[in-house]
């Protein structure tokens, strides 16, 4: 297969696994702030994120987008790298 299908596979892949983890840690304030069991906040962080950008939009991510960086120096690299640190 194409190497740029593989590098956008593991961009992807890398991408989900930040958010997996990092859901842990949301679920973990969840539980410090609020009795819940472990499952309960899971569950309830994930179900925060996603309504988050239903009910608020994506203002911060249109700013950075449009007027904080240059859309054609992105490319698959950059964002590998983004991802990445």
């Amino acid at each position: 297969m194409n190497p740029i299908f593989w590098i956008i596979f593991g961009i992807i892949a890398l991408a989900l696994t930040f958010d997996f983890f990092n859901g842990f840690l949301d679920a973990a304030n969840s539980v410090a702030t609020v009795v819940l069991s472990p499952l309960q906040a899971v569950l309830w962080a994930a179900f925060f994120n996603f309504a988050a950008a239903l009910v608020f939009g994506t203002g911060v991510a249109k700013t950075i987008s449009e007027k904080l960086i240059d859309p054609h120096a992105v490319d698959i690299y950059v964002i590998l790298a983004a991802v990445v640190g």
